[in-house]
């Protein structure tokens, strides 16, 4: 994690209403997972409130998913119907974004999720959120790259069309507005 930064004490409560008030909403995304138990871990882990924000600022409705016993964690996932707005027309890392000579975006994937703290969802994290309901429907999101794909000048994204998640490849440097990525963070 690139940013070690810390809401207000304001902002802090105001985020953590508005996350219990979606975890309300969509109670189908976390069977058997009590509020109190998350917003105490919460309350105990600011710079990782500090990253949900970022998930949040950049569109991605943060909500909780899962629990996981083993590792005793709590996790989160972009969870906006469509690839977040404010992460998209960006190619897949740092690397493709120095070589891409003319037309530069912004920034890249695997960059603003080091920025924010967070990691991008992989192809089996990907696929796994279509048990919980329909993403990107109209877009799609980068998703992180197997290094032997990668090395080759490739990288992966995913969607979900005709009630099936697709992953296809495109070229590292490539960057589509309809492309973004989701992430997630361990809480």
């Amino acid at each position: 994690m690139k940013a070690k930064q810390n809401l207000s004490e304001k902002q802090s409560l105001e985020f953590i209403e508005l996350l219990h008030a979606r975890f309300q909403k969509n109670p189908h995304r976390h069977s058997g997972i009590k509020w109190e138990d998350v917003a105490v871990r919460l309350k105990k882990q600011p710079e990782k409130l500090w990253s949900l924000f970022q998930m949040e600022s950049t569109g991605g409705e943060p909500d909780c998913i899962s629990y996981d016993k083993k590792s005793n964690t709590y996790l989160f996932v972009d969870c906006s119907p469509e690839s977040p707005a404010g992460r998209r027309s960006l190619c897949y890392d740092g690397a493709a974004l120095a070589a891409r000579k003319e037309n530069k975006p912004r920034g890249s994937a695997m960059g603003m999720a080091t920025e924010m703290g967070i990691d991008m969802l992989t192809e089996t994290e990907y696929r796994s959120l279509k048990a919980i309901e329909p993403f990107d429907q109209k877009t799609s999101s980068w998703i992180k790259t197997p290094d032997s794909i990668r090395q080759l000048g490739g990288a992966l994204f995913a969607d979900f069309r005709f009630n099936h998640v697709f992953v296809y490849h495109n070229g590292v440097q490539s960057y589509y507005a309809a492309r973004g990525f989701r992430g997630s963070i361990a809480i």
